[in-house]
């Protein structure tokens, strides 16, 4: 009996892994990038370098009760996908052609990002409610699955 896990669901444990170093109050996300089955980058959720991580006094969308999915910009972190590309940017790191596993699936803001990288695959465990980042990425002939496995 082969109990290896698939590559979906290595990358995705491993992405789950990454999101337990978010800072993020309201949302655990952790991403990985990979190449040819070789991780590139991590990124989770969370303040950027050098910054307080977010506190009850310091995250605006808790006081002012902002639903998710609209205004991201009101946010003192950045989201899991950003930071594997930034990640990735800082170190040299080529991303076209790779895949996105992340435990949450992207909003616009990061779908534009991930469009730009040159990211062809996104394969996410947890919706995010976000329908134009959705049709962005539909409308760029990116890949795009639902992973369904175990990732812990």
């Amino acid at each position: 009996m082969n109990t290896r896990p698939d590559w979906d669901e290595y990358f995705m444990s491993i992405a789950r892994l990454v999101s337990t170093r978010s800072t993020c109050l309201r949302r655990q996300v952790g991403a990985v990038l990979v190449r040819e089955k070789q991780i590139l980058s991590t990124g989770y959720n969370g303040a950027p370098h050098r910054l307080e991580h977010c506190t009850p006094e310091t995250c605006l969308r808790q006081a002012r009760h902002i639903p998710s999915g609209v205004q991201q910009e009101l946010c003192r972190g950045l989201h899991a996908e950003q930071n594997v590309i930034i990640q990735a940017a800082l170190h040299g790191v080529n991303t076209s052609r790779s895949i996105l596993y992340c435990t949450h699936k992207p909003c616009v803001l990061c779908a534009k990002m991930i469009i730009n990288a040159g990211i062809i695959r996104i394969v996410f465990a947890h919706p995010y409610p976000d329908p134009l980042g959705d049709e962005m990425i539909k409308e760029a002939g990116l890949e795009v699955a639902v992973f369904e496995g175990r990732c812990n």
